[in-house]
């Protein structure tokens, strides 16, 4: 087995590494040692595919079910995992801190966290809080005995404020309170990555998973870009071929979908650890 120190160090290489890195989400266990076995090099949680998970909308999953969520995956491969911690399941420094410490405990050596608040009077803090609460998770992440990637996002393009120079401005906040790597979902253009990437020092993340708003890897290598996560789109996908599938059931009383898993006779064989 390898260590959480060897994992956290081979994370953060893949930081430091020439070219980007595509970061995959899985949503359980059995999906993440399929992408293991793909050979990706590191993995991620989704908030959105966690909470779907149990059954619930993105957003109403406690610290303790995700942090269980989160662990499942840490331990069905030897890869990093690094978790969408959202804001960190309560507003004061002191409770994102508390997260990342949990985080660790859990066998995660990343994690991000996000400006928006979950409230729909007030959908992000004021830079000046946003600051501050990253500054405490990274403080919490230096006090831990390996490397601890933290990740700070702005929600600006996902809660209805798309303004570029605020975007960069937050990120800029968040790099100067020691953040490992950069990340605003929801960038409309890649003429957006590229000011924004030109704007920072640290690595910056890009999200996949939006129509429109997708680009390749070489579009986002050359535009700078670091790290690439999907988000939910791997568990919309596998969700939509169940969805068809049981479709097709009640509609016509066909198995049709049979016909098309040949990828499943591999299923096995990813399981093995």
């Amino acid at each position: 087995m390898t260590s959480q120190k060897e994992k956290a160090a081979r994370f953060q290489a893949l930081h430091e590494a020439k070219g980007a890195f595509v970061f995959p989400n899985p949503w359980d266990g059995g999906s993440g040692r399929i992408l293991a076995g793909l050979g990706f090099q590191a993995l991620a949680t989704s908030s959105g595919a966690s909470a779907n998970v149990l059954g619930k909308l993105d957003g109403n999953v406690t610290r303790d079910e995700a942090l269980a969520h989160a662990k499942a995956i840490v331990e069905a491969t030897d890869l990093p995992v690094a978790a969408d911690l959202e804001k960190g399941f309560g507003d004061s420094p002191d409770d994102v801190a508390e997260t990342i410490r949990r985080a660790a405990a859990v066998g995660l050596v990343g994690g991000s966290i996000e400006d928006a608040t979950g409230e729909k009077e007030k959908p992000r803090y004021e830079i000046a809080e946003a600051t501050e609460r990253i500054e405490a998770a990274v403080r919490a992440a230096r006090s831990l005995p390996f490397h601890f990637t933290l990740t700070a996002r702005t929600e600006n393009y996902l809660r209805g404020f798309p303004d570029l120079d605020d975007t960069i401005k937050r990120l800029q906040a968040f790099e100067a309170a020691g953040a490992d790597v950069l990340f605003a979902p929801g960038l409309p253009d890649l003429d957006a990555v590229r000011k924004v990437c030109a704007a920072l020092k640290k690595p910056v993340n890009f999200m996949v998973g939006i129509r429109g708003k997708s680009f390749t890897v070489a579009e986002l290598e050359a535009a700078g870009v670091k790290r690439i996560s999907l988000a939910t789109s791997l568990y919309r996908a596998a969700m939509a071929g169940l969805v068809e599938a049981a479709q097709e059931i009640n509609r016509s009383g066909t198995f049709t979908y049979l016909d098309h898993m040949d990828a499943v006779k591999e299923l096995a064989s990813y399981m093995r650890r």
